[in-house]
C-alpha cells in the first residue's frame, strides 16, 4: 500500500538585520532566542561586531556594506524571509544596502528598531546616519519602534514627560513611518507605558506595573524581534504588538533574580519556549 503523500511543510522564518553582542544579552543573540522562544526559525545578516558586556560597549567592528549583502542575498535567495527586524545600523553605506534587499525581495514585514543608544548609555550609530535612516527605511517599514532616547535623536528634542509622548510619536509618524511603536519605559514612575500610532486616529496606549529589575540589557532589540516573530506567525500589527508586549514583560520577570554580569543582565528569553512552528511551503 502506498503510504499518503503529505503536503511538504516549512519553518516560519524570521530574519534579524542587526549588530552582534559578545556578551549575548542584546543584538542578534538576544533576536535568536527571541525567534526561538516564539517558535520562529531565526536567520541574521550582521552589521557590526561588538566587543559588548553588561557593562557597556568598549569596540564596534563594521562589517562592510558588500559582506551585508552577500548576508543578505544568501538568506532570501534560498531560505526565504517572512518577517525582517532591524537593530543596529552604524553607517550610511549600511542602511542603504538594507534599505536596497527589503525593494529587491519586496519585504512585506519589516520591524525597525532604531537602535542609536544602548543601555549602558553608550551612542551605537554615526550622527550622519540618522537622515539616511529615516529618508531610506521609515517607509519601507511597517512599524518603528524608538525608546525615549532614540526619538530625542530622531527629533531633535528631550522626552521628558509622559504629556508629551503623543506628540511624538505623531511626529515620528509624520516623517515617513507607517506606524510607531514609541517606547516610554525610561520615564521614571511605577507604571511604564507605551503608545502605538497608526495613523491620525487614537493612539493605543500599552500600559503595565514597571517590574523591579538589574537585568534591562536588550530589552528593545528582544521587544522588536518578539513584534517580528508575531507578524510572521499572521498576526496584524495592534495583537503582535501586545503579544510581544506580554512576552517581554514575563522574560523581565523570569530573570530579574539572576545575576550575569556586574552591570545589567540579561532577560530570561527561554522562559516557556514554543515548538517551532510549520506552515505549507509556499
Amino acid at each position: 500500500m502506498r503510504a499518503m503523500q503529505t503536503e511538504p511543510m516549512r519553518y516560519t522564518r524570521v530574519l534579524s538585520i542587526a549588530g552582534s553582542d559578545s556578551g549575548g544579552g542584546a543584538g542578534i543573540q538576544a533576536d535568536l532566542k527571541t525567534f526561538a522562544a516564539l517558535g520562529c526559525y531565526g536567520m541574521t545578516a550582521i552589521t557590526a561586531l561588538t566587543a559588548q558586556n553588561t557593562l557597556g560597549v568598549s569596540a564596534i567592528h563594521g562589517v562592510p556594506p558588500e559582506m551585508l549583502k552577500a548576508q543578505l542575498c544568501a538568506v532570501f535567495d534560498d531560505i526565504g524571509v517572512d518577517a525582517v527586524k532591524i537593530g543596529m545600523l552604524h553607517a550610511p553605506d549600511i542602511v542603504r544596502t538594507v534599505a536596497w534587499a527589503l525593494k529587491q525581495y519586496k519585504v512585506r514585514r519589516v520591524v525597525l528598531d532604531p537602535v542609536m543608544v544602548a543601555t549602558s548609555g553608550d551612542q551605537l550609530i554615526t550622527p550622519m546616519t540618522v537622515q539616511v535612516l529615516v529618508d531610506e527605511l521609515f517607509p519601507l517599514a511597517t512599524v518603528v519602534t524608538p525608546n525615549l532616547d532614540e526619538a530625542a535623536l530622531l527629533l531633535s528634542r528631550p522626552i521628558e514627560a509622559a504629556h508629551e509622548l503623543e506628540a511624538a510619536a505623531r511626529d515620528l509618524l509624520a516623517m515617513g513611518a507607517p506606524a510607531v511603536l514609541l517606547k516610554g519605559g525610561h520615564l521614571p514612575g511605577d507604571e511604564v507605558a507605551d503608545l502605538l500610532v497608526t495613523g491620525p486616529g487614537p493612539v493605543q496606549r500599552l500600559a503595565s506595573p514597571r517590574i523591579d529589575s538589574r537585568n534591562t540589557h536588550g530589552t528593545g532589540c528582544t521587544l522588536s524581534s518578539a513584534i517580528a516573530s508575531h507578524l510572521a506567525l499572521g498576526e496584524p500589527l495592534d495583537r503582535a504588538v501586545a503579544l510581544a508586549r506580554s512576552y517581554i514583560l514575563q522574560a523581565i520577570e523570569q530573570g530579574a533574580d539572576v545575576y550575569t554580569g556586574a552591570g545589567h543582565g540579561p532577560l530570561n528569553h527561554g522562559f516557556a519556549p514554543t515548538a517551532q512552528h510549520k506552515r505549507a511551503r509556499d
